[in-house]
């Protein structure tokens, strides 16, 4: 019988230790450590993730019943009492490094959206991670209550956050997707949260173009009206220049509105874009699909540790954010290794009950259906 790592190595494939090594000697804060080391740390919060543990003793007790399988992986259980002073003490620095060393191999990873046009597409989004005000009292947002906020970038093509940031959540979502730099000839849908006139014009000069929703009270000059089909959905295609004095200001663009009229909703909405080759219908359909980014936000909310937090410093809790987001790149790529249809989040279900098993990720997600010419004894009621 041929040997096989266990489907937490083979996950953790795509992390190189002396990257890790380097970025831990990086980014060390105080004397040397002794009774564990930032690797043990590492392992002991991946597993919680995917495991879905979500206490200190319960990761001692699981680290400690798999002490054999961790040889393997040169780690060792780790206290619980040097775990949380690892989380509390030790930069999360750590592992924002190690997110954008995985990122640049992920980013390689082939994929396609669902619209005929070649340019990479993108939706841009910011989502609050609450948190006890009572328990954390430096993420105070307002009088009643507290968070940090998760700004991403995500590539429609592969369903990977090719941006990602963390800020405090009284930060403007602007203040981090500005700082985003998405690669030219690029598509990026935003919601209206991101109405900046001067980086509109930024985006122009860059030659990346933009899909987000009008204001209701934008003011601006029709430049040129395309005839459209009613039946279509489409009820309006033009030019158009935004002439209040705001926009003038900080040098709007020329932009183009489309209203579209949506049968499935029977809602009507009026899109901004700077792209105007497109189809009325496509610029439609690339705001609808940034739904994306909403399902993003849903599936790690739902599937990683990032409500239940292991300390209450601000270091612990973003070192522990920062974690989820790797183990999300590592189960991206080993879908596309194991060329699975499946998604993160059903991934990360079937791993949490085959961590430890020795077999290939292609095994775990695709298990040899039972030979129906075996016959295997059953139960039988005697008579």
């Amino acid at each position: 019988m041929s040997h096989h790592n266990t489907a937490f190595h083979q996950l953790l494939k795509p992390v190189l230790r002396h990257e890790f090594e380097s970025l831990a000697k990086t980014h060390h804060s105080g004397q040397k450590l002794r009774s564990a080391t930032r690797w043990d740390q590492f392992i002991g919060m991946i597993m919680a993730q995917v495991a879905g543990t979500q206490s200190l003793r319960d990761i001692q007790s699981n680290l400690e019943a798999q002490r054999l399988k961790l040889y393997h992986l040169g780690a060792r259980p780790i206290a619980r009492s040097a775990l949380a002073r690892l989380n509390e003490k030790q930069p999360a620095d750590l592992y924002q490094g190690l997110f954008g060393k995985l990122l640049a191999r992920c980013k390689n990873t082939p994929g396609k959206h669902k619209f005929r046009f070649r340019n990479p597409l993108y939706s841009l989004d910011a989502s609050a991670i609450d948190l006890s005000l009572n328990l954390f009292p430096w993420a105070a947002h307002r009088d009643d209550t507290a968070n940090v906020k998760l700004s991403v970038g995500l590539n429609h093509g592969t369903l990977i956050p090719e941006f990602v940031a963390l800020s405090d959540g009284n930060e403007s979502d602007m203040v981090e997707g500005r700082k985003f730099d998405f690669p030219k000839g690029s598509i990026v849908a935003f919601d209206k949260g991101y109405v900046d006139y001067e980086w509109y014009k930024a985006l122009t000069n860059k030659g990346i173009f933009f899909v987000t929703r009008l204001r209701s009270n934008a003011v601006y000059d029709v430049k040129a009206d395309y005839p459209v089909r009613s039946e279509s959905g489409v009820l309006a295609d033009q030019d158009i220049q935004l002439s209040s004095a705001h926009a003038l200001k900080r040098g709007a663009p020329p932009m183009r509105r489309v209203v579209y009229h949506c049968s499935e909703t029977d809602k009507t909405d009026e899109f901004l874009t700077n792209h105007f080759k497109l189809s009325a219908r496509t610029i439609a359909g690339i705001y609808k699909d940034r739904w994306q980014v909403e399902l993003f936000f849903k599936a790690i909310k739902q599937s990683l540790s990032i409500k239940t937090f292991l300390g209450r410093s601000r270091n612990a809790v973003l070192t522990q954010i920062w974690i989820a987001m790797t183990v999300y790149l590592l189960v991206a790529y080993a879908r596309y290794a194991a060329r699975s249809g499946w998604t993160v989040l059903r991934m990360l279900r079937v791993l949490r009950v085959n961590l430890f098993e020795r077999r290939t990720l292609h095994v775990v997600l695709y298990p040899s259906p039972p030979d129906p010419n075996k016959n295997e004894p059953q139960m039988r009621l005697v008579v």
